[in-house]
């Protein structure tokens, strides 16, 4: 996880001071700050998971996999499993947001979550075939997210087990 972050002057690093409150999805997480009861979302950042319910980006995704809608709920559903069992409810975690790059265009904070471990949940997700790259909006860690997509790809990884594409 060090070298990953190599160029520091990029990064705003935030301390442990935040507990999973739950998980939305594959890709958004609900924290709160330690002794707080204020709750706020994350988007994890350059990463896509399927989606879990009907909304208008499951028809986007449905048009662009050419796979059918309850399918990808259902990937989303392993995914957001996935995600769960590694962040039960109250799990301190660390953030990573890039300086220039804070937000979403629905308001939600855009971060690289750390876990107690010090590993990243967006490279895990990535590494292990639960999501995808999200080359719609940038983020400084896209190219290797592509290049560990491409070997849960080749590994048949998570959902990559499943369909070769999602």
């Amino acid at each position: 996880m060090q070298n990953i972050f190599s160029e520091i002057s990029k990064y705003t690093f935030t301390p442990s001071y935040y507990e999973v409150k739950s998980v939305v999805d594959g890709d958004s997480i609900l924290l709160c700050k330690i002794q707080s009861v204020e709750k706020f979302e994350i988007r994890l950042y350059g990463i896509d998971c399927p989606e879990t319910k009907f909304c208008k980006k499951l028809k986007q995704d449905e048009r662009e996999t050419h796979l059918a809608g309850q399918f990808l709920i259902q990937l989303g559903h392993v995914s957001t499993k996935f995600v769960r069992e590694l962040l039960p409810v109250n799990t301190k975690v660390s953030l990573i947001i890039e300086k220039n790059n804070t937000t979403d265009i629905y308001g939600r904070t855009l971060a690289y979550l750390i876990l107690p471990d010090g590993n990243c949940l967006n490279e895990i997700l990535v590494e292990k075939g639960y999501a995808k790259p999200y080359e719609k909006c940038h983020c400084e860690q896209l190219s290797k997210y592509q290049i560990l997509n491409f070997k849960a790809i080749q590994m048949k990884q998570g959902l990559y087990n499943l369909t070769n594409h999602f």
